[in-house]
């Protein structure tokens, strides 16, 4: 028989006691390490979870700026209305949702395309509207059914409106909505949080290059929500600031009146005050409607727009390059001056042609049989070829480029819109980095008159004109006039910048700036456009070739299809003694420039100086005595088509 050992038992008890003691004291341990983390290191970290459940912090969007042209005219604003959206991840059933809500409120076809399209562009838990604008009695109906819409929200919001429509599609641009591409460029440049809760951001024209002015900079609304996450109260609210009111130089009337002026021809205008470089005008025709894009265009518009054979969605102003022609032999008769090559009283002999010495080839004067004797002054006022197929021989490529040069040929104008082409200012180093090849002398004489390679823009032919009307003075050409700082509205003005001085002699300036202004009287190729006008305006005509022509040919434009005739380009300033304004007008196949560019820029110029409206539509007109086959010569069959596929080449990049 055992008998029993209490020690023992009392012993091995004591030490399990222990044992369950200290694992009890370590867990307590633990438990307080844990506490002491969560509570007291982690204490922020966690504090802001808690409140993040309980408090959301809403993005309060900015109003964008308005946009307003010289004389106040909204060109773009904001107005208020109330919009359908749907919060996809918070709906039973997306299809279905969108079924019933038809029943309440007028959904059609297109509204499904625009809510999927932009459904597939946004994430599930965005707010993405269906029905947009909606009506009083729709916004009742819904109110009384809203408990049956979990996700379906009636929101106020800004919308974009363009008032003038196509008028200023170009230049003031428009809004659409933010874009994957456009949220990888706010996050490059660090602008991403200001555009959190921001649906459209701006596209083109002053909307695109002014996004951050008109803008403004977003607010923040902390809200308290419940365990739904519906808004409970307001708990402090940083206010959005507004963005900047920006005022155009362009003149509203002025540019419709170049509009009207244009009537349904194809083509463009750009007219600026020389005195500050301020562009009062800025048309391409034909245009298209801003409004369109603003919450995505509907593919049967964007078809239309894209597919056109008048391409309306590129702005000939800007992006448009078409061979100057004769608006180009004032720059080269100052050339000619400036260089020594000629003297004002020099002369030769036009029978109708130029040969290169050596060859047999002719280069034909737009008038058969020749001007006879000429000198500097009629060359400009009759715009005869021969004599500058001569000079652009005798001066060279080379001289030529390197004087032309300093007029912005060749270059952007570093106008403050975005999308601006440089042209093609030629010269053997360019031809051969082109094509490869080497530089001809036949080349030279056709770039004598605007032909060949030359390629120029309407903005670059008014900025240069700019040069002769200001006695060498090239001001930067701005858009952008005022701007209203948010905080107080005081406007802002934006101050002239020179963009470049042109050293030429008051002497060579006079004798070119007195035959430019013969070109607007008797006997000028642009004497019946400016007949009894009240001012003296000088001008240049010009007929830019798009077709070529052989060499034993004459081109017709009556056997001519529209759309390969010649284009026809005006430039001009006045009054001569202190110009107040420069146009310069580009119609795509036109024919003449007197005939057809010319009347356009007399009723811009007549308007601007005499507050005189236009009395009908320009149209195709046909040739005068005095201009019957200006420049209707053929362009070195080798240059033409290469010119053409050089503009081709750079508006397909438009699209």
């Amino acid at each position: 028989m055992k008998l029993l050992n209490t020690y023992e038992d009392f012993q091995r008890f004591y030490n399990r006691v222990r044992i369950a003691a200290a694992g009890a004291g370590l867990l307590f341990l633990v438990l307080l390490g844990r506490f002491v983390w969560l509570q007291a290191i982690q204490y922020d970290r966690y504090h802001a979870l808690a409140e993040s459940n309980r408090i959301a912090l809403v993005p309060a969007v900015p109003a964008r700026g308005a946009i307003y042209d010289r004389s106040g005219a909204i060109l773009a604003h904001n107005f208020s209305a109330h919009t359908l959206e749907i919060t996809p991840s918070k709906t039973g059933g997306l299809e279905d949702t969108l079924d019933r809500l038809s029943a309440i409120v007028q959904i059609d076809a297109a509204d499904r395309k625009r809510f999927k399209r932009l459904l597939a562009e946004s994430k599930n838990f965005e707010s993405i509207p269906i029905r947009n604008k909606l009506t009083e009695e729709e916004e009742a109906r819904f109110a009384v059914n809203r408990f049956r819409f979990p996700g379906v929200d009636v929101r106020a919001r800004l919308f974009r409106q363009y008032p003038f429509g196509d008028s200023f599609a170009h230049v003031v641009g428009y809004i659409g909505r933010v874009n994957d591409k456009d949220l990888d460029n706010l996050r490059n440049n660090g602008q991403e949080a200001n555009y959190r809760g921001t649906d459209h951001i701006g596209k083109l024209g002053i909307e695109r290059s002014y996004e951050p002015w008109l803008h403004g900079r977003t607010g923040i609304e902390k809200v308290e929500v419940d365990a739904s996450g519906k808004a409970v109260r307001l708990l402090s609210r940083t206010p959005p600031q507004s963005g900047s009111n920006i005022h155009l130089y362009l003149d509203a009337k002025l540019q419709q009146v170049a509009e009207t002026s244009f009537g349904e021809l194809r083509g463009a205008l750009v007219a600026i005050d020389p005195r500050n470089g301020g562009v009062l005008a800025l048309v391409s025709k034909p245009g298209f409607d801003p409004n369109l894009f603003i919450d995505g265009i509907d593919p049967a518009s964007w078809k239309e727009l894209n597919d056109s054979l008048d391409r309306p969605l590129i702005n000939r102003a800007l992006r448009g390059i078409y061979p100057p022609g004769s608006t180009l032999k004032p720059f080269m008769a100052l050339a000619g001056l400036e260089s020594g090559v000629r003297k004002a009283s020099d002369t030769i002999s036009d029978p109708g042609y130029y040969s290169l010495p050596g060859s047999s080839h002719r280069y034909r004067d737009w008038k058969q049989g020749g001007h006879g004797t000429v000198d500097l002054q009629k060359s400009i006022v009759i715009s005869c070829d021969t004599y500058y197929y001569q000079l652009a021989h005798q001066m060279g490529i080379q001289r030529m480029h390197d004087f032309l040069d300093q007029f912005g040929f060749g270059h952007k104008t570093e106008i403050d819109l975005d999308g601006e082409l440089a042209g093609v200012l030629p010269d053997p180093a360019w031809k051969q980095k082109r094509f490869k090849q080497i530089w001809w002398p036949g080349e030279t004489v056709i770039a004598g008159i605007g032909q060949g390679y030359n390629l120029t823009t309407p903005m670059q032919l008014a900025v240069a004109t700019m040069a002769i009307a200001n006695d060498g003075t090239v001001y930067k050409p701005r858009l952008i006039r005022a701007w209203s700082d948010p905080a107080d509205g005081r406007l802002h003005y934006a101050a002239s910048e020179v963009m470049r001085k042109v050293d030429l002699k008051p002497e060579h300036l006079r004798i070119v700036k007195e035959a430019m202004a013969m070109v607007t009287q008797p006997g000028g190729t642009a004497s019946s456009a400016f007949a009894g006008a009240p001012y003296l305006a000088a001008g240049k005509t010009g007929t830019a070739q798009v077709i070529g022509i052989k060499q034993n040919e004459r081109y017709s434009e009556s056997r001519t299809a529209l759309r390969n005739r010649d284009h026809a380009l005006f430039i001009a300033f006045a009054p001569v003694e202190a110009p107040k304004i420069v146009v310069a007008v580009m119609v795509e196949n036109g024919g003449h420039g007197g005939s057809t560019a010319a009347p356009i820029a007399r009723e811009v110029m007549d308007y601007w100086l005499l507050g005189k409206l236009p009395q009908q539509p320009a149209a195709i007109a046909e040739p005068g005595a005095e201009e019957e086959l200006e420049d209707s010569l053929p362009a070195d069959a080798a240059n033409l088509p290469i010119a053409n596929a050089l503009r081709e080449e750079a508006q397909r990049n438009d699209r």
